[in-house]
């Protein structure tokens, strides 16, 4: 990979802005898509355990925190290079036994959710960029498995 630019920064940001403008709603899709394509994934996750509903506030922070997170990994590989993910992050996925494939599934929808979100403003150097941000994350987070 080579160096992050400001543009996938401002790029992936600008899609954080987006998802901002209705957290409810964004988070909702997001759920709505992963339990599509993987329905065993509402196990992992206490707060779908009666389905998804956008005024629960647990679905929603998480969604927020997971958006939030993906857009400091673009802030962090612009200004290090790198993503570096906190330990418990790491042992709580560790914990509840989250594969790779669960991490593509999680990466597609929140394409997907993003692509809703900015609407005509999506294109495939704004998808690349939260691509990258995501797929460094993920690497992160997995190297902190306890």
């Amino acid at each position: 990979m080579g160096a992050f630019t400001e543009k996938q920064e401002a790029l992936v940001h600008s899609s954080w802005e987006a998802f901002k403008t209705n957290i409810p709603q964004y988070s909702a899709v997001f759920y709505t898509s992963i339990l599509e394509k993987a329905p065993a994934a509402k196990n992992l996750f206490s707060f779908l355990a009666n389905g998804v509903d956008p005024s629960n506030p647990k679905l929603t922070a998480h969604a927020e925190k997971l958006f939030g997170l993906v857009r400091d990994s673009a802030a962090q590989l612009r200004a290090n290079g790198v993503v570096v993910a906190d330990a418990a992050l790491g042992s709580i996925h560790s914990q509840k036994g989250v594969t790779d494939p669960q991490f593509v599934v999680v990466k597609e929808a929140l394409l997907k959710t993003l692509k809703e979100a900015v609407g005509d403003k999506w294109s495939a150097e704004l998808s690349s960029a939260l691509e990258v941000a995501y797929d460094e994350l993920a690497a992160a987070i997995k190297k902190a498995y306890a």
